[in-house]
C-alpha cells in the first residue's frame, strides 16, 4: 500500500489516501510522528498502529476538553468517551485522568453532593440516587453521607419557600409541592410535616 496523499482537515486532523482513495482521517501529529508522507510504502501493521495511536491521543485530548469544563466522575468520562473510541481506548483515557488528578470520585463526590443539598435541596434518599446514576461506588456514597447534616425539614422548607409558600391555600398548588418534594427523595410524613407549619389542613 502506498500513502498518495495528506490533506489537512479541521480539529487538528488529515484526510489519508492510500493508493489513490480516500482511507481515513488521522490525528495530524502522530502522522507527523509516524512519518507518514506521501510515496511511501506501509502495511496493515503500521497502519493499524497510526490508527491505535490517533485514537488513543485524541480519546485524550477530549477527556481533557470535557475536564475544562466540568469535574467529572470516572464512570460519567468513561461513558462519554466510549461513544466515540473503543472501549479499551476510552477506559486508558480515563485511567490517565486519574493519574494526573484531574478524575477523582471521590472529590467530584463530595463536590456534587453539596451541590444537591445546598442548591437542589435534595434528601438523603435523593442524594444517594443521584450519586449512584454517576457511577460512585456504593461503599464512597455511605461514606459520603455519613460526612454530612442532612435536616430535612429545613431542606424541605427551602422548596417550598423558593416555589410554593405563597400559594399553598390552593388544593393544586399544594399537591404539586407534594409531588415535586417526592421526586427529590422526601417522605410523605415529613412533607407534610413541614406543610403543617404554612397551612392549617389535616389532608393534603
Amino acid at each position: 500500500m502506498q500513502i498518495t496523499a495528506i490533506e489537512p482537515r479541521k480539529k487538528g486532523l488529515s484526510a489519508l489516501y492510500i493508493d489513490g482513495e480516500f482511507a481515513m482521517k488521522l490525528d495530524t501529529e502522530v502522522l507527523l510522528a509516524h512519518r507518514f508522507d506521501v510515496g511511501r510504502e506501509i502495511d496493515d501493521e503500521l497502519l493499524h498502529a497510526c490508527v491505535l495511536d490517533s485514537d488513543t491521543k485524541r480519546c485524550k485530548d477530549k477527556a481533557m476538553w470535557l475536564i475544562s469544563f466540568r469535574d467529572h466522575s470516572r464512570r460519567e468520562l468513561f461513558d462519554k468517551l466510549k461513544k466515540d473510541y473503543p472501549e479499551d481506548i476510552a477506559e486508558s483515557a480515563v485511567d490517565r485522568m486519574e493519574e494526573l488528578g484531574l478524575v477523582n470520585d471521590g472529590r467530584y463526590a463530595r463536590r456534587y453532593a453539596a451541590d444537591l443539598i445546598e442548591l437542589k435541596h435534595l434528601s438523603e434518599r435523593g442524594i444517594r440516587q443521584k450519586l449512584y446514576e454517576k457511577g460512585i461506588d456504593r461503599e464512597l456514597i455511605d461514606e459520603i453521607l455519613d460526612e454530612v447534616e442532612i435536616d430535612e425539614a429545613a431542606q424541605i422548607r427551602a422548596v417550598i419557600e423558593k416555589k410554593y409558600a405563597r400559594n399553598l391555600s390552593d388544593e393544586k398548588v399544594r399537591r404539586r409541592a407534594v409531588n415535586a418534594l417526592q421526586r427529590l427523595g422526601f417522605g410523605y410524613a415529613g412533607i407534610k410535616s413541614v406543610l403543617s407549619e404554612y397551612i392549617d389542613i389535616e389532608e393534603y
